[in-house]
């Protein structure tokens, strides 16, 4: 049945982070009564006095779960242990006690990390039992997975109706652009725009530039994901995405060429690629949510550029967000 966000109550963990500025937004124009957004120092989620407190306090009508902790292959690879468990603890925590208090809607967003390593493309969600993840991505992967596997059986158990997303890597306004935790585009966006106007001769790029990825813009993901609250009631997973792919080494010139940068690109092929190719099927998502993406790829990371180079200052100050 069709859910009505006007004059609800809705909850969005991670609704000050980069997507969740923009679910918020669109949240409010749907007529929410209150958009309620649980902040890490009021609210460890990874604890379960804290969700507890939490569903006491904002009685909430749909919880929409969009908090992680991730980063880019280092980070990954350097917080495999941390990762896994915040991803887990909190999803744990917040399903269950939507079942307590009998909430109406969950919905929990996922992350194409949960895709097995050699996936053939375009990935389909009937895909994502068929192998294990890459390597530096699979804690958080499979965490994100195993939430979508605990929804489903809550639903088949207990009725708590729910919807879960696959976005692939998203990029836009408000990223995090800090060179250690962020991911791929923004990372390249802040080395192009510094080491131009430093006068660098060159930028120096991990892997060896053959691994492609699929990028969506953050503003058609935030949409994907309210108009999954609205209409979906069966947590079966659904792609979000722009079934466009780019290999690294093209993404890098790109950037190079909007971000004016002359000098250049070295690759270091002693640091890993990642996963071989990321594209997904996003058919599903059309049928069930009828949305697709709006944002042109190269009209995207203008803007995304655009605003960094605003914001940069606020940016470099903030550990690397504004």
């Amino acid at each position: 049945m069709p859910f009505d966000l006007k004059n609800k109550r809705v909850v969005v963990t991670g609704g000050a982070g980069f997507m969740g500025r923009f679910v918020c937004e669109k949240v409010a124009q749907r007529g929410a009564a209150e958009v309620i957004v649980p902040r890490r120092v009021d609210f460890d989620l990874t604890t379960e006095s804290a969700v507890e407190r939490l569903y006491a306090t904002a009685k909430p009508d749909v919880v929409i779960h969009l908090a992680a902790e991730v980063g880019g292959i280092g980070a990954n690879r350097d917080n495999p242990g941390r990762y896994f468990y915040a991803n887990m603890a909190m999803a744990l925590h917040l399903i269950e006690h939507a079942r307590r208090v009998g909430l109406p809607k969950f919905v929990q967003v996922g992350t194409i990390c949960a895709y097995p390593k050699h996936t053939p493309v375009p990935f389909k969600e009937s895909d994502l039992w068929d192998g294990y993840p890459e390597e530096t991505n699979a804690p958080y992967g499979v965490a994100k997975k195993a939430a979508m596997v605990m929804l489903d059986a809550y639903q088949r158990q207990y009725g708590l109706s729910g919807a879960y997303l696959l976005p692939v890597n998203l990029y836009g306004p408000w990223d995090n652009f800090d060179l250690h935790t962020s991911h791929v585009i923004p990372a390249l966006i802040r080395k192009c725009v510094e080491a131009r106007d430093s006068g660098q001769d060159h930028i120096e790029c991990w892997g060896t530039g053959s691994a492609s990825r699929e990028f969506l813009y953050v503003e058609d993901a935030a949409e994907g994901v309210v108009r999954a609250t609205e209409v979906l009631d069966e947590p079966v997973p659904v792609n979000l995405g722009t079934n466009m792919e780019i290999t690294i080494k093209d993404l890098v010139e790109l950037i190079v060429k909007l971000t004016g940068f002359q000098g250049e690109i070295r690759w270091d092929s002693t640091k890993p690629d990642g996963q071989p190719r990321r594209c997904l099927d996003v058919s599903r998502a059309a049928e069930r949510l009828d949305w697709k993406a709006h944002v042109g790829f190269e009209d995207g990371l203008k803007r995304t550029i655009a605003w960094y180079e605003e914001h940069r200052d606020a940016v470099v100050s903030g550990g690397g967000r504004a």
